[in-house]
């Protein structure tokens, strides 16, 4: 379960690796699939199978990131005193923030003009790691308290809409706006409910301390997992409350059920959260003792995650300008001043699901020596305290 030279607990590195690749795949098919340019993978109306499941289990990944993000504080929490971690989960905060407006925005759209400016998931990250860092100092219960309201609570919210408002957009409507008549900013992971999913990482990291029984903490995850893929089942399926819209009756079970699965993300309803986190913690139930070489191929990108997240961006990104120029696009058409499957230019470029899947392969194939050589590097240098934000 444990690695006693690392002190890292394996089933979250494992889990870490395993959504990063599942990330890359979505990423793959956003510049690669012929059809994501056409149509929304997730429409019941007009998606199959193939198309709909390759983008359906990459919902898995922000909440189970942030949801693991939160446990590695409470690993940064046992070596830091209270004031050492809120000020380390502060700057890590604004770091991260500044990263996603610069590095990682020009990693989506090589514009280096930055028209759009969007504020995604490693700004989300970023923002909970500053509210994370004043909530370390409130009692464990109301950590607790706190995490449960935004997750269950925040769908009570759906119908207040206040156009315009940033602040909102911040907190809970993902929305773009206009700066001027050449620039754009964009919310598309409101604040609220992921700060909530982070806050209660934090707090079930105690599960995973030294002293805490890990078949007793097995037994928890399996009932928490069961638990919420239950309420989800009750919820989503009489259309209860968790989700702003409610599935739609086709007649037909393959599309009611595709309806009944594609629950709103951005930002995540609590059926969105029920049907995925649910899923993670039996994963990391039952994950803590398994071992092998496959095992280490995942752990070693679950080691090295944010700088895995900005590395395969800017490597699918450029294959993507590659194939471009190849199928007689124009690699200009990579050149991006809104989200990729948007563009006009790109419709009709593009391969099969198949080809992407290959494509997706081939792009882990060229990261992995990378992130390897950097993980290796982090761990003979553990004095640098720079490398503890990558």
């Amino acid at each position: 379960m444990q690695n006693k030279l690392t002190q890292r607990v394996q089933s979250l590195d494992l889990a870490k690796g395993i959504i990063l690749i599942l990330m890359a795949l979505d990423h793959t098919r956003d510049y690669f699939h012929a059809e994501a340019f056409l149509f929304n993978p997730l429409d019941s109306h007009i998606t199959n199978w193939p198309i709909y499941t390759t983008r359906w289990i990459t919902n898995f990944c922000a909440p189970a990131f942030s949801f693991l993000a939160g446990v590695s504080v409470f690993f940064v929490s046992r070596r830091r005193s209270p004031f050492e971690l809120s000020k380390f989960l502060f700057k890590r905060g604004v770091w991260l923030i500044f990263i996603q407006v610069t590095i990682i925005n020009f990693a989506w759209n090589f514009d280096s003009t930055f028209r759009s400016i969007e504020l995604d998931v490693i700004a989300s990250l970023g923002i909970s790691m500053i509210i994370l860092s004043f909530l370390v100092h409130t009692p464990k219960y109301f950590i607790l308290a706190f995490s449960c309201l935004l997750i269950f609570g925040h769908n009570f919210f759906d119908s207040f809409h206040f156009n315009g408002n940033i602040w909102w957009s911040i907190l809970h409507e993902s929305a773009s706006f206009p700066i001027n008549n050449y620039n754009t900013f964009a919310v598309w992971y409101p604040l609220i409910p992921w700060v909530g999913v982070m806050s209660l990482g934090f707090w079930m990291g105690k599960f995973y301390d030294k002293t805490y029984d890990p078949n007793r903490r097995k037994k928890w995850f399996i009932w928490l997992g069961f638990s919420a893929i239950a309420l989800f089942v009750i919820l989503r399926g009489f259309n209860i409350y968790g989700n702003p819209t409610p599935w739609v009756d086709f007649d037909s079970i393959s599309k009611n059920l595709m309806s009944i699965l594609n629950t709103h993300k951005y930002p995540p309803s609590l059926s969105f959260l029920l049907i995925t986190l649910g899923p993670t913690f039996l994963f990391l139930a039952y994950s803590e003792n398994i071992k092998g070489k496959i095992v280490r191929f995942f752990m070693t990108f679950g080691r090295v995650p944010f700088f895995f997240y900005i590395i395969h961006l800017y490597v699918i990104h450029l294959l993507a300008m590659i194939a471009s120029e190849a199928t007689w696009t124009g690699w200009e058409a990579m050149l991006l001043t809104e989200w990729v499957t948007d563009v006009d230019a790109l419709k009709g470029y593009g391969f099969p699901l198949e080809v992407v899947y290959l494509i997706w392969i081939l792009i882990i194939i060229i990261i992995y020596p990378i992130c390897k050589k950097f993980d290796l590097y982090k761990m003979n240098h553990k004095e640098k305290e720079w490398l503890s934000y990558l």
